[in-house]
């Protein structure tokens, strides 16, 4: 069974800084990707895809969050981290972890509310994500 457990979400200012990790199990990250997904409910409902990582380093930023976060791999390769920098007010929202056999970056930028999590194209897993809050 496939399990991806995030930590790490919590209260944050604007201006600072957040660490998200994911522990992925039952899933292999050779030949595969693993990334993060946000959902925020105001404005607008926006669902997307922040960040991705192929298991051979090649990385995926959304414009909003380029230059601010950075995601990584831990020596394991079993931890996604997703370390957030000069956190915005907008950054507020349910962050979820997710891991696929497809690059999600390329079906799947953008994503739309579920019963219990988004739904989006090229994505296998998801965790139960975990609320990010900035306030300014």
């Amino acid at each position: 069974e496939v399990q991806l457990v995030e930590s790490g979400g919590g209260s944050a200012q604007a201006g600072g800084s957040l660490r998200l990790s994911c522990t992925v199990s039952g899933f292999s990250f050779d030949g595969s990707y693993l990334g993060w997904y946000r959902h925020r409910q105001t404005p607008g409902n926006e669902c997307e895809l922040v960040s991705n990582i192929a298991s051979d380093g090649r990385t995926y930023y959304a414009d909003s969050v380029k230059n601010r976060f950075t995601i990584s791999i831990g020596n394991a390769k079993n931890t996604v981290y997703l370390q957030m920098g000069s956190l915005k007010p907008e950054d507020t929202a349910v962050y979820y972890c997710v891991a696929s056999k497809e690059n999600m970056a390329v079906r799947g930028r953008t994503c739309w509310p579920g019963i219990d999590r988004p739904v989006t194209f090229g994505v296998d897993y998801w965790g139960k994500g975990t609320l990010v809050t900035i306030s300014s």
